[in-house]
């Protein structure tokens, strides 16, 4: 067998191999590395590369070295989850480098962490004064969790004690200037339905990125051409319209008429449509997101 065949076929089993190990591990290897992930990371890759192109050494010592390097990680992942004393060994443990607003200078130099790196990761936080950070730790992964002080933080409806309805992912029912009929068919829609509000729209499917339904069931989408502004739908804003003709009207009605039953019924209404306008208002009125 020629050198170049023998050379890729090896290499083709050995990235085979080290793929399905890689995903027996976890997703968890891929995002936090600990030490020891990090030293299993270099040793597997070396395994690989040497036993890719030197032909001289035997395939199936490659593959067995690799199996040792996959079962002992996973033998020590599975330990680390029964018994924190092992998981602290193996992972490390984190370090308090910001408690009460107050930088721990002795911590940062156990970590070897400058001024500097400190400033830098809070400002990946978004935080660009120190003096804004109540509390600042240090995973065992290398990241940095900042807790801001309470005055800092942005005002959200939980502070101000006020309930909101549950927010719902949004779903892509256009990509790539395709319809994904499997979305449609768990949201119980047609396709027609989606022809129907892009003819709305006065836009091509095939001129659109992406297309998404909120969870009022509002059709977002973003065109390929950037220099266009993306169309909205306005029907929401009309229909806030209409309703505030509709209670305008019933006023009217109210005022022009002589019959006193009449007056009263045009009144009542004209109230109901109002509380309606109040409470839809928020939902209907374009621009306003009330989870805000």
């Amino acid at each position: 067998m020629p050198a170049w065949i023998e050379i890729v076929l090896r290499s083709s089993l050995l990235l085979i191999t080290l793929f399905f190990m890689t995903k027996a591990l976890g997703k968890k290897q891929l995002s936090q590395l600990s030490v020891f992930d990090y030293i299993t990371g270099i040793v597997l890759g070396g395994i690989v590369a040497l036993h890719s192109f030197d032909t001289d050494l035997n395939i199936l010592h490659g593959l067995i070295a690799m199996l040792v390097w996959f079962i002992i990680p996973l033998f020590l992942e599975f330990l680390s989850l029964k018994n924190k004393a092992v998981r602290n060994f193996i992972q490390g443990e984190a370090t308090i480098f910001i408690q009460d607003g107050k930088i721990l200078e002795e911590n940062l130099q156990k970590e070897r962490f400058s001024s500097d790196d400190l400033l830098q990761e809070l400002r990946n936080k978004n935080i660009f004064q120190v003096s804004d950070a109540e509390f600042a730790i240090l995973e065992p992964s290398g990241s940095l969790s900042v807790l801001p002080k309470k005055e800092t933080k942005p005002l959200t409806p939980k502070t101000i004690g006020l309930k909101v309805a549950p927010e719902k992912e949004p779903e892509t029912v256009i990509m790539d200037g395709e319809i994904l009929p499997g979305v449609l068919e768990k949201l119980s829609l047609h396709p027609n339905w989606i022809e129907t509000e892009l003819e709305k729209l006065n836009v091509s499917i095939k001129n659109i990125f992406l297309g998404q339904l909120n969870q009022d069931g509002q059709l977002t989408i973003d065109l390929y051409d950037d220099k266009r502004d993306s169309p909205v739908t306005t029907e929401k804003p009309l229909l806030l319209s209409t309703l505030k003709k509709c209670q305008a009207d019933l006023e009217l009605f109210a005022l022009e008429t002589e019959n006193e039953d009449a007056k009263q019924t045009y009144e009542l209404n004209s109230q109901k449509v109002q509380e309606a306008i109040n409470k839809l208002k928020p939902y209907l009125h374009y621009g306003f997101n009330p989870y805000n």
